[in-house]
């Protein structure tokens, strides 16, 4: 229950549509509450007193409430989907903002398909019940309520024959619900299964495609698409059975009261337009009755949707910015690790006891095998996550101590796996920047060696980007990565291995540009090759978490560690090639 009336305060924001919707509601069902008074009325003109002008008005009447009715009803029905839609852009919104101030850590526990369901597939659901919840439910009360006392006003003892069956609908009602919210929560487990599968089917279509598997993907496709299906199959068949139940229940009751109504009139203690009056009231009372199965399944959805919802909205992201955090300005580009470790998993520490100090302007590079902890580093200084223990300072401020778009403001990174936005070249190098001029991101373009590639294309600086990049080679994307960077001019800059997987050409042309990126800017180098670090000023070498040995290139090469052995193994075979090609030219 708590959990619909935080959904129903989304409605509650938009008090306008919610009082028009329920004006609307209130006059239309009084009308319909007329409407058979009317009715029996008139059959008893007719059959008792046969006054034909009385009749015409009476027509003429009815006439009248049912085109009121109508336009009430028509009121009810556009303000209440007015609601639930403004509720829903109000909730789609808020489920959006929390998604960007989230931390990465909270990204490596969830699947891109699962919050794409969530932010469509389940805001949908809770929209219905906004819809429904808000105007309907209410619609079901006054109905219920009202027509109670009008049965038993109607005939004492027929109305207590009629709602002797409402105690059997609530309760059936209550059963099924319950069990309807376990099958709706499956439902929104599997059907986020199934989004997360069209996701990587549609965004890994080409290695699908290279590897012939496209018969597999449709196979696993089918195989999630059934289970929707056939838990969602499962639900509506719930309902329809327990809608099916109530239908029967209150047709019996209908049969039951025409038996014993008929042998009142025909003894003269009810009259006929009494008893047409009666059934008309005990027809009303059987559509809201026939309506509390769909609200039972529509409440339960919502449930099931809110409950994931709000796992969501009321998650504790790790990375928090503390209240009266500084705004960290233009920063020199000190770095300070002081006693670092941190673990993305408890148990399994991914660094451990890291402490080094960089100047402002200082080149680092960070080495080390796979797995060792470079990336982690690298990641802690723009606050993606936070350590464990110890502290991470730039310019001698704590980071924890300052704004966390401030501290991103000058920190800029160039990973090796680039992403691109589907948009103009222009649009993807000015993202992130502050409104930027078109001289200045061609300028940008220019310093990362971009510029004479855009200039040869069609629609220069305007042409589109595929989808992540696609019409771009990796080196163009680099590239423009850089650009990127260069317009927001960080004090801090990092880089992921941004050469490793391109052909000599493009990496020479990414070195001028990082040459023009790194000057007079702390830059952080992750690196697997020797030769992307000789020229750092400082180089951490990593082993499983731990800095194993620092300094620069002559330092370390004079001593036996790990950096000598790394030298030796990537560079030494490489100069002794070069040798013996000159002395078989000789």
């Amino acid at each position: 229950m708590r959990i619909l009336l935080r959904l129903a305060g989304f409605g509650l924001t938009y008090k306008r549509y919610l009082v028009l919707a329920l004006v609307s509601l209130v006059s239309a069902n009084i009308l319909a509450l007329t409407i058979p008074l009317v009715i029996g009325k008139s059959v008893d003109y007719v059959l008792h007193e046969s006054q034909k002008d009385t009749l015409i008005w009476m027509a003429l009447l009815l006439f009248g409430l049912a085109i009121l009715r109508g336009i009430f009803s028509y009121g009810q029905q556009f303000f209440a989907e007015a609601l639930s839609h403004h509720a829903a852009y109000n909730l789609r919104n808020q489920l959006l903002e929390k998604l960007q101030g989230l931390s990465f850590s909270f990204y490596d526990k969830r699947k891109t398909g699962d919050l794409m369901s969530l932010v469509t597939y389940d805001v949908e659901s809770t929209r219905m019940f906004i819809s429904f919840g808000l105007t309907r439910f209410f619609q079901l009360s006054i109905i219920i309520l009202g027509v109670i006392p009008l049965l038993l006003i109607t005939h004492l003892e027929l109305g207590l024959v009629a709602i002797v069956a409402i105690p059997f609908t609530l309760y059936s009602s209550a059963r099924i619900g319950t069990k309807l919210r376990v099958i709706w929560n499956s439902v929104q487990l599997k059907m986020a299964e199934l989004t997360t599968v069209l996701q990587e089917n549609l965004t890994g279509i080409r290695v699908v495609k290279s590897l012939g598997a496209e018969e597999f993907q449709k196979e696993l496709f089918h195989k999630h698409s059934l289970e929707v299906s056939e838990e969602t199959l499962k639900a509506h068949k719930l309902r329809l059975q327990n809608s099916t139940y109530l239908t029967f229940i209150y047709i019996s009751v209908t049969g039951i009261i025409l038996l014993l109504g008929g042998r009142l009139v025909i003894n003269g203690e009810l009259s006929e337009g009494e008893l047409t009056q009666f059934l008309l009231y005990l027809g009303l009372m059987i559509m809201p009755v026939r309506m509390l199965g769909m609200a039972v399944n529509t409440f339960s959805r919502a449930m099931s949707s809110g409950q994931r919802i709000f796992d969501v909205i009321d998650f504790m992201s790790p990375v928090i910015e503390k209240r009266g955090a500084k705004k960290l300005y233009k920063a020199k580009g000190v770095i300070d690790f002081e006693g670092v470790a941190f673990g993305y998993r408890s148990g399994s520490p991914a660094l451990t006891e890291i402490d080094f100090h960089i100047e402002a302007g200082q080149k680092v590079a960070i080495l080390g095998a796979a797995g060792s902890g470079k990336t982690t580093i690298v990641n802690l200084i723009p606050r993606f996550y936070d350590p464990t223990n110890g502290c991470v300072r730039i310019d001698g401020m704590d980071l924890k101590d300052l704004t966390l778009a401030s501290i991103r403001e000058n920190v800029g990174m160039v990973f090796q796996d680039t992403f691109l936005f589907q948009t103009t070249l222009l649009n993807n190098i000015a993202y992130g920047s502050n409104d930027p001029s078109r001289d200045q991101i061609i300028d940008a373009a220019k310093a990362a060696q971009l510029d004479e590639f855009i200039n040869g294309l069609p629609n220069g600086y305007e042409t589109a980007v595929g989808e992540r990049g696609v019409t771009l080679s990796g080196g163009q994307q680099q590239r423009l990565s850089i650009a990127r960077t260069i317009l927001l001019n960080p004090a801090v800059l990092i880089l992921d291995d941004s050469t490793a997987s391109v052909d000599v050409a493009t990496e020479s042309l990414i070195r001028k540009a990082l040459k023009s990126v790194m000057e007079q800017r702390t830059t952080f180098i992750i690196a697997h090759r020797v030769t992307s670090v000789k020229e750092a000023d400082i180089i951490l070498v990593l082993a499983e978490g731990k800095i194993v040995e620092q300094g620069t290139h002559e330092e370390l090469i004079g001593r036996e560690g790990f950096y000598k052995k790394i030298y030796e193994l990537q560079i030494l075979p490489n100069e002794q090639m070069l040798l013996d090609g000159r002395e078989l030219a000789q």
